[in-house]
């Protein structure tokens, strides 16, 4: 991860959620999982709009 930005490559979200890239790609072309944007081609995930995914997806009582 690029700490300095706050930034996630696809391989380091695949092993945050612990899902494969593919299924990663998927989501980018449903248009579901967390926002995404692309720089010059490559896919990047602000921390903070992973971090809001997390949030709206919790379930149970610790939400």
């Amino acid at each position: 991860m690029n700490k300095t930005r706050g930034h996630l490559t696809p391989t380091d979200l695949s092993e945050r959620f612990g899902v494969p890239l593919k299924t990663l790609a998927a989501w980018r072309y449903q248009g579901t999982g967390p926002a995404f944007m692309k720089l010059g081609g490559a896919v990047r995930y602000r921390l903070e709009d992973v971090e809001a995914y997390e949030t709206e997806n919790m379930v149970g009582a610790d939400r």
